[in-house]
């Protein structure tokens, strides 16, 4: 399975995070609370050891006990304030993170279904699962604990910073001694952290990608014995994804002990000389309410570079979901909907001119196909398998775009069409029957509410499906379970029967519809098929050429060009390419 390859760039990327905050836009008084508490913490932190010293100096050393009872409440208080703003400023934090990836897994979802299907053709599902899921919600850790919670920790070291230097240069200068080291492997860290994480992100989206297409392919890897070789691929993709979250986890457990050992020196540092000054007041003015400060200062100067660190990796996961989830924003392969013509019915005339179509240039899989078709008219189109029947089809429902020439519906080009109102106006039935885990009104509605149950029972006589699903327990409202397990391969057919006819569409189009049933379904559905062609214009894709014998025209497709046009006594005579496939399915040869 090919790696996904995401660079993490820097620690901010700037273009991305302008783009997130248009997001925030939306919540911005909201997001004006977080910072102006993120301020506010920043400054009463530090302010407890002032404080305290003070007590210390002023108060304790003179035994004024009034005094140092009121410091004790104004510390409490202070205390209670802190208390209260860092409960704000988390649930703030923690809402708008939520609200934002909500707006963006939104946003996400709205895109990818918007897409044409050459982008899901060459994309991982597995990988588009991770984006909208997984990538989305690490960016809720960017707003909770990420991008605010380090300004938060810079600006508590900028103000822990002030404070010392305004109480002493002398001793800020020897508490901070030691953090050209806690500075190199806090950078060293970092590095090695990036490239773990990008290496864990990349397993994870490689593990989900396994995973999905290996349970939606479990009966192909049944049939064919090969759940061991799949399970020892699957041990591989899960070992990467274990060793690289082994990476993070000992860069971890190394940084923290070393950050602390630094902390520990600097402290040790800071109460040797001070020792050494409080016995020597008179020439140095220390006191100890001073050094108890100092080596509090210390203590929350420490804390907060090495939770930057973690914030880093915080923050670093959150920018690298960002640009994977801003390239899949940026991809452009929609549908052009440049039509606006919606009109309630079509005639049901469709033209191709000259058409051209590759789904990888210059590999043509169409080659200067020109047709007509009536209103009304039944077209079957057979050919070989790779000839180019199944593009057809999709061409015409703007599924792919062409590389040349032009598809008309009614005179009109396609392009022109509002793709809504193209789509609802043709119905389509696959051979490949998708049903989702739902009932089975809403998988023949999809949601429309336009469908009523009336609609839905009318299609279904048309089709002859009601004796079925009145046996059904809950009849419309009855689950038919992931992809439609818990019913019949006629029966999935029949329901997408109902599903392509509950519009009454003017265009219908069968993609091998009856290849697979079995003979007593086939007659059922060749019954509902006469009547759903009925003042329709039909195009008929079918491997059995028994089904389309009685069609208006019929097409010959080989290696993407158009062969042969005629009616099935027509061609026989003929003796092409329609009447060899005829030889070869019947067993005609001479």
């Amino acid at each position: 399975m090919e790696k996904e390859k995401v660079s993490s760039g820097n620690i901010i990327d700037w273009s991305v995070l302008r783009r997130l905050m248009k997001f925030v836009t939306p919540y911005r008084w909201r997001f004006t609370v977080v910072v102006v508490l993120t301020f506010v913490l920043g400054v009463l932190t530090p302010t407890r050891p002032f404080l305290i010293q003070y007590t210390l100096d002023h108060d304790v050393a003179f035994g004024d006990y009034g005094a140092m009872v009121n410091m004790m409440w104004i510390l409490f208080g202070l205390l209670i304030f802190q208390s209260i703003a860092q409960y704000i400023h988390t649930y703030v934090s923690g809402w708008l993170g939520q609200q934002v990836i909500r707006d963006i897994r939104a946003k996400l979802y709205e895109h990818i279904i918007s897409l044409r299907l050459t982008f899901f053709d060459k994309t991982p599902i597995g990988r588009l699962v991770t984006r909208t899921i997984s990538d989305v919600e690490t960016l809720a850790d960017v707003f909770s604990e990420g991008l605010a919670a380090m300004v938060g920790d810079l600006l508590q070291i900028v103000f822990i910073l002030g404070f010392m230097f305004y109480q002493d240069w002398r001793l800020a200068l020897l508490s901070l001694s030691t953090i050209p080291l806690l500075l190199i492997s806090t950078y060293v860290f970092k590095e090695k952290i990036k490239v773990a994480f990008n290496d864990v992100r990349n397993a994870v989206a490689n593990l989900n990608t396994f995973v999905q297409e290996h349970i939606t392919g479990m009966n192909i890897v049944q049939i064919f014995g090969s759940e061991k070789r799949e399970f020892e691929k699957f041990k591989e993709i899960n070992e990467d994804h274990k060793q690289a979250n082994l990476r993070s986890v000992l860069y971890y457990s190394i940084y923290y002990p070393v950050a602390e050992i630094i902390a520990a020196a600097g402290i040790g540092l800071l109460v040797w000389y001070g020792a050494k000054g409080i016995v020597n007041y008179e020439a140095t003015g220390l006191t100890i309410g001073k050094l108890i400060a100092f080596i509090m200062y210390i203590q929350m100067f420490f804390r907060p570079i090495r939770m930057i660190a973690d914030r880093y990796n915080t923050l670093q996961m959150g920018i690298v979901s960002s640009s994977r989830i801003m390239n899949l924003l940026d991809a452009t392969e929609h549908v052009q909907e440049n039509g606006a013509l919606k009109p309630d019915h079509v005639q049901g005339a469709v033209k191709f001119d000259h058409v051209w179509f590759a789904y990888n240039d210059p590999d043509y899989v169409l080659k200067d196909i020109t047709l007509d078709i009536h209103p009304g008219q039944t077209v079957a189109i057979v050919g070989a398998t790779g000839a180019g029947k199944s593009s057809i089809i999709n061409l015409l429902n703007r599924f792919y775009e062409i590389n040349r020439g032009s598809i008309q519906i009614d005179g009109v080009d396609i392009k022109a069409y509002d793709l809504g109102a193209l789509r609802k106006n043709i119905g389509v039935v696959l051979q490949d029957v998708f049903l989702f885990s739902d009932t089975i009104f809403n998988n023949i509605t999809l949601g429309h509410p336009e469908v009523t149950e009336d609609m839905v029972w009318h299609a279904a006589d048309l089709v002859g499906a009601r004796k079925f699903i009145d046996r059904l327990p809950g009849r419309l409202n009855y689950n038919v379970m992931e992809r439609g397990a818990t019913l019949s391969v006629g029966q999935r057919q029949l329901i997408s029967f109902i599903r392509a006819m509950v519009y009454d569409p003017k265009i219908l189009i069968l993609d091998e519809a009856t290849s697979s049933v079995d003979s007593e379904t086939e007659e059922m559905i060749q019954q509902a098929i006469a009547k759903m062609m009925n003042g329709r214009t039909s195009i008929v894709i079918a491997h059995r050429l028994s089904t389309i014998q009685k069609a208006d025209k019929i097409i010959v497709l080989d290696h993407g060009e158009i062969k042969e046009i005629g009616r099935h006594e027509d061609l026989l005579v003929q003796e092409g390419f329609y009447a060899q496939l005829h030889k070869m399915q019947y067993k005609e040869f001479v």
